[in-house]
């Protein structure tokens, strides 16, 4: 497998460094470009994939992280997305267990980590794809295109696109698939020693690690095609062909059994090309998404953290000029597959092939051809697929340099810049990644069409207190996209707190309309219209959300203070006039509903003592006693009134050590000490 000197690998304008010296470079650009990130809290997807998700909770059973997927959804679910990575989970819980909680610094340290070593392991990926199998006396590997492999690895160490992945905790999936992916390959071109030999235990760990690339992410799966294609390169035998492919079927035949051999359900919103009737403008659609695909990697300067809902609008017609850019895109593709097949010079055939392998093997799933995907672009599916892109730049510019030697010093400095503009680019993505505000703010001038955007602008400032600018961004996401639910749901609920809620019910209206099966946007009309007097509507609300979701506490308390019934449940005794057996039964019913609510507690321990029932007065206020002082202190004065004068003191002990500027606690307790006192001197 053996090939000549690679011919341009001298003329590159990269010192030639030994193999450590090497790595150590690579490692220490994939460290300077996404460094300033270990910090950054937890964003965007981070919230449900890490926070939100349980199977990261020691309390929660290991044997969860099997049976669920990415977000901690059962994958037998209807609203699964199907996304099984549990060695991506279990890596979570175990930043979990070490940091001993949700600290994000361990969890961005770590993705920092693993982008630099798969930088470092991409320069002998690369020097295997460009120079082929070689080894010197002691059976050490050769690399006859260091230099190449060299520019390449920086390329990716230091490409923006990549910002997602490494920065974004979620883009841990990417990592870790991309890390087994080269370990799978590395592994498979070990099986091959120095006499020509063949081992087929290292083929077979190389499927194992082909597994566990695919347990990290689906897309794991593509180093298969890419060691055929090496294979066929090669003339490999139909054996070891034969038995990567039987690898391959296995794989996907359990995947798919685990999955519940069902596709996962997505929106229209999420991906319109694909709910597209006309086959054409589908096509067409899935062409333009491949060029802006290619033009991330080229340019990485527009990066955005969501494109879908509007930001990429549809191709409707042949006449649209956004169809100059998919026609410019197969027209450099196939020109590259002319001269991969056709070029009389092996060495370029050879990495031309291998770089156009690497560069669309690992797009494959997410390329809308097979299944339907989730998404209109997502930079961080392209972490692989860059590599490819790297390998054929570092290529071109190698090709250059030994065509036009005379320009040696001016490619020399345009590298530079390049490089340094990687680096810059890589640097201001990563700040941006660090927090939502910021993160959310910088694709408003990227994609200013997209609906998810501006309501995550809202959101934020919502969040953070600013709620009137958050109603601004709430409604351009909801005119960009006129049937977002989420977004008229926050918006109803922030106009419901500015009594403004005639507006507020009907958006909220028409969220539950949109979307039938909205249990928080039921609870939130059913409140509005409880404020605008509609008893009976918002009855019905609430029993529609509770319907949609059977555990809803809120719901069951908003429920328990409708109007219709008698009053509410704050302060039921003083709305029943003196009616307090009719309170209490409310109470206890209330009370079963929702057995820590320490608001109903405190209101059925009110009634019980005024029905002198001291005894369960004084169970109900002694269950939350440390965690509310007011219950503490509504404790002391029961047992002052009751004659346990020891008890009254230990309580209002208790309740100044929780809030001990409280005066009339002081006065009480002042009060009581005096009573001891004079009991204490008339005692015989």
């Amino acid at each position: 497998m053996a090939l000549p000197e690679v011919y341009w690998d001298p003329h590159i304008p990269l010192p030639k460094l030994g193999p450590a010296r090497a790595k150590v470079t690579v490692a220490v650009v994939a460290l300077l470009c996404f460094i300033n990130s270990y910090d950054g809290e937890f964003v965007f997807d981070d919230s449900e994939a890490i926070v939100n998700n349980k199977d990261l909770k020691p309390a929660t059973s290991l044997s969860n992280i099997w049976r669920n997927d990415f977000w901690g959804s059962n994958l037998s679910s209807n609203s699964s997305h199907k996304s099984y990575r549990p060695l991506t989970v279990l890596t979570f819980r175990l930043n979990y267990l070490i940091a001993g909680g949700l600290h994000p610094v361990g969890f961005h340290v770590l993705n920092i980590i693993l982008h630099a070593v798969i930088s470092v392991l991409m320069i002998d990926v690369f020097a295997i794809l460009i120079g082929g199998l070689d080894y010197d006396e002691k059976g050490w590997t050769l690399n006859h295109a260091p230099k190449t492999s060299l520019l390449a690895a920086i390329f990716f160490a230091a490409h923006p696109v990549h910002t997602e992945s490494v920065a974004g905790v979620v883009g841990r999936a990417d990592l870790l698939c991309a890390l087994f992916f080269q370990l799978s390959f590395l592994t498979y071109c070990n099986a091959f020693n120095k006499d020509g030999r063949f081992s087929v235990l290292w083929v077979v760990v190389s499927l194992v690690l082909c597994a566990a690339a695919m347990l990290c992410k689906e897309q794991g799966i593509t180093v298969l095609l890419a060691l055929s294609e090496l294979e066929i390169l090669r003339m490999g035998l139909l054996k070891r062909l034969g038995l990567m492919s039987l690898g391959g079927l296995s794989m996907l035949y359990a995947r798919w059994r685990i999955m519940g051999t069902g596709p996962p359900a997505f929106t229209e919103v999420d991906n319109p090309a694909s709910f597209e009737e006309n086959l054409f403008i589908r096509i067409v659609n899935y062409n333009y998404y491949y060029s802006l695909n290619a033009w991330l990697l080229l340019c990485p300067w527009w990066l955005c953290f969501d494109w879908s809902m509007g930001c990429v609008p549809l191709i409707k017609s042949a006449t649209d000029w956004r169809v100059m850019w998919l026609l410019l895109l197969w027209c450099v593709l196939i020109g590259l597959i002319n001269q991969a097949l056709c070029s009389p010079d092996s060495q370029r055939r050879r990495t031309l092939t291998l770089g156009l392998v690497l560069l669309v093997v690992p797009f494959l799933p997410a390329c809308n051809i097979f299944f339907r995907v989730g998404f209109v672009v997502a930079e961080r599916v392209l972490y692989l697929s860059s590599a490819g892109y790297c390998l054929l730049l570092a290529y071109s510019l190698g090709h250059w340099c030994y065509r036009w030697i005379r320009y040696k010093k001016l490619t020399s400095v345009m590298l530079f810049a390049l490089l340094c503009m990687y680096v810059v680019r890589c640097a201001v993505r990563s700040h941006q990644w660090r927090s939502e505000q910021s993160l959310f703010s910088s694709a408003l001038s990227v994609c200013p069409l997209n609906a998810k955007v501006h309501y995550n602008v809202g959101k934020n400032l919502a969040d953070r207190g600013n709620t009137t600018a958050a109603v601004k961004y709430y409604r351009e996401a909801v005119r960009l996209h006129p049937n977002y639910v989420h977004a008229m749901n926050n918006l109803g609920n922030i106009l419901k707190e500015r009594n403004e809620l005639t507006e507020a019910e009907q958006l909220l209206s028409k969220a539950v309309s949109v979307q039938p099966d909205f249990a928080a946007a039921w609870m939130n009309l059913g409140i509005v219209q409880n404020s605008l007097r509609k008893f009976e509507a918002a009855e019905q609300s609430y029993w529609n959300a509770i319907r949609h979701r059977r555990k809803y506490p809120d719901c069951y308390y908003n429920l328990g203070r409708l109007v219709r019934f008698p009053q509410s449940l704050l302060d039921f005794s003083d709305c029943l006039q003196g009616n307090l057996g009719q309170a209490e039964l409310i109470g206890r019913e209330a009370l079963k509903l929702l057995p820590k609510d320490h608001t109903i507690m405190f209101s059925l321990a009110n009634v019980l003592g005024k029905l002198q029932k001291y005894k369960p007065t004084e169970f109900l206020l002694l269950r939350p006693c440390q965690l509310k002082e007011v219950l503490c202190l509504s404790s002391a004065v029961l047992y002052h009134r009751w004659g346990k004068l020891e008890l009254a003191k230990k309580h209002y002990e208790l309740s100044l050590k929780l809030d001990p500027e409280a005066p009339g606690t002081r006065d009480n307790y002042n009060m009581l000490r005096r009573k001891l006192d004079q009991l204490k001197h008339s005692a015989p």
